[in-house]
């Protein structure tokens, strides 16, 4: 893999941290026994890709859970599950983020993610580092829902590229989902799959530094 000129960054699981079977168990807790078989991380049912890409609304992704859950479940309990997913910022790995910006690479952010989920970490970033402190390492941010494309099509990484300019050769993509490594490396970008055992700051060193 050579150096890279610019570098797109996964969110959830490289740089925020999260849990993704915290729902699961959550929803399991309010009797909803089988969450697991309409949402993970490897896949999930067509109601979480119209939430991602925002193609639903969030009053219609919730009535559309409630249904699926036992009478009585109130709106804060399914929110309060939902969001059980969402750990929180690690600020060690954004300054990484940083200094990738300042050796004079471009660095992006790519999320698949949703409105509620974004409108529950932005605020949980704020409180920690300051979002605007977070959002000053990144040239662009996107997030699936705003763009209505989502990882790991590989048109998706493409239309990044074209927006900004970039070359997709001299990109790097940094993902802990292998479906969404699969995918960039299809649509010509160089990418590695952040496993539990890898550290981003030896990716950070050997590659873009």
């Amino acid at each position: 893999m050579m150096k890279c000129k610019n570098v797109i960054f996964d969110f959830g699981g490289v740089l925020f941290e999260i849990d993704y079977h915290a729902p699961v168990r959550e929803f399991r807790k309010l009797g909803f026994e089988r969450f697991d078989e309409i949402y993970a991380q490897a896949s999930q049912s067509d109601v979480f890709d119209l939430l991602e890409t925002g193609k639903i609304s969030n009053e219609d992704f919730y009535l559309y859970i409630e249904s699926l859950c036992p009478p009585g479940t109130t709106r804060k309990q399914v929110v309060d599950a939902w969001d059980s997913i969402l750990l929180h910022i690690m600020p060690e790995k954004v300054e990484l983020v940083r200094r990738v910006k300042s050796a004079g690479r471009r660095t992006f952010l790519l999320s698949n993610t949703n409105a509620i989920h974004v409108a529950s970490f932005e605020k949980s970033i704020d409180e920690i580092m300051g979002l605007a402190n977070f959002k000053n390492n990144f040239e662009k941010i996107y997030y699936s829902n705003e763009i209505g494309r989502k990882k790991p099509y590989p048109e998706t990484y493409l239309t990044i590229c074209e927006w900004n300019g970039l070359n997709p050769a001299e990109t790097l993509f940094i993902d802990d989902s292998i479906q969404h490594v699969e995918g960039a490396k299809k649509a010509g970008l160089q990418a590695v799959h952040l496993k539990p055992d890898f550290s981003l700051e030896k990716i950070v060193e050997e590659v873009i530094l």
